[in-house]
């Protein structure tokens, strides 16, 4: 395996207007050992939402993150499917209480929580959301009647520290997250996407946001005939934004030209920030984080003729801020990253993007 990894320098890039700043991180590392005999390959990428992560947070936000990679990554490693792994890497971002999605949801008007999500198989292209879902969070508890009183009481005290989080959230004006995924690549190259969120806090009851709707929270797509490359897409941010940009989907269509990083800082740009049908928009806010990979021969300047799976990933963003995690199979621990935008960038008017590359060599059989 090959991975490429650690910052080592931050270009600025000019942009079509003046109120756009890109940020283009250079990633190169070493290669790392060669993957283990009989070892299975596979990457994730995850992230706990676009937004603004607040410095005395940053160790909760990462550790969630890496927790989540850990899981999908353990899927992997036993054989697991790439829809399986993504499965088990929403789960963890909703159980942590500093998700905006899950155990963590923001609260509607009525003080209950509404979630939406979706997943994609970029294999069979099948697709499957929920939208305002509610009533679930202590169902399996209340099945069991002994155990009715404790469920009772923990739901109290959850709607009530959800109440006390979001009313200091207001105060301090920190409370901006919405929103988070992840995007898997397992052994066979086939891909899958998921999107989880509470939506909005203090949204009205029954709103719906991107993270249910088709192409717009998340998009898988293995290669095809007019596919050269297999894509996974997952976003954040402002649904009413999202979803009026189609950005899920956009990205991956645009993902399937050479330059992936070009690529994505386009469609940003172009589709995102200045799309028409958010003209009248004073700030667009989302984030999204992709995965693009194809098989292709070892580097030229090998004898051998092991077939490598190529994995480019990136993140991009219109907030102060995303925090993101990502692991491959061979990897010893995730690595977890807060990325911000550049000191003087305006949010919702800059994009920042970074990522790196993964190459992944398929194992030896035993």
């Amino acid at each position: 395996m090959i991975m490429e990894k650690g910052i080592s320098s931050v270009e600025v890039l000019p942009s079509k207007s003046s109120q756009v700043t890109a940020v283009k991180v250079v990633v190169k590392e070493p290669e790392a050992k060669q993957t283990q005999r009989g070892k299975r390959v596979g990457f994730v990428l995850v992230h706990a939402g676009a937004g603004y992560h607040s410095e005395s947070k940053a160790k909760e936000y990462k550790h969630v993150c890496k927790r989540a990679c850990q899981k999908a990554i353990e899927k992997l490693q036993a054989g697991a499917l790439a829809t399986d792994a993504v499965t088990a890497a929403l789960i963890e971002l909703e159980d942590s209480p500093f998700t905006n999605a899950g155990l963590g949801s923001n609260l509607n008007l009525l003080g209950e929580i509404e979630c939406d999500a979706s997943i994609m198989d970029g294999k069979s292209l099948n697709f499957g959301a929920v939208g305002a879902l509610s009533g679930f969070s202590l169902a399996a508890f209340k099945r069991n009647k002994r155990k009715l009183e404790l469920a009772e009481k923990v739901e109290t005290d959850l709607i009530q520290l959800k109440k006390r989080r979001q009313s200091n959230e207001k105060e301090n004006d920190s409370g901006t997250l919405d929103t988070v995924g992840a995007v898997v690549v397992d052994q066979e190259g086939n891909v899958a996407a998921a999107v989880s969120s509470g939506g909005l806090a203090l949204k009205h009851p029954g709103r719906v946001g991107q993270a249910a709707l088709y192409g717009c929270g998340c998009w898988a797509e293995n290669t095809g005939a007019h596919t050269p490359y297999s894509t996974a897409v997952s976003t954040s941010g402002c649904g009413e934004h999202l979803v009026r940009t189609i950005l899920a989907r956009e990205c991956s269509c645009a993902l399937q030209t050479e330059d992936a990083h070009q690529a994505l800082l386009e469609t940003m740009q172009n589709k995102f920030i200045g799309s028409p049908f958010l003209a009248n928009e004073d700030g667009v806010l989302g984030g999204v984080i992709v995965l693009r990979s194809c098989r292709c021969s070892a580097e030229p300047e090998s004898s051998q003729e092991k077939p490598t799976l190529l994995v480019e990933f990136l993140w991009s963003h219109t907030t102060e801020s995303m925090c993101v995690g990502y692991m491959s199979a061979q990897d010893g621990k995730a690595k977890t990253h807060i990325s911000r935008l550049p000191p003087g960038a305006v949010a919702g008017q800059s994009v920042a993007i970074e990522g790196g590359v993964c190459r992944l060599e398929s194992p030896e059989s035993s």
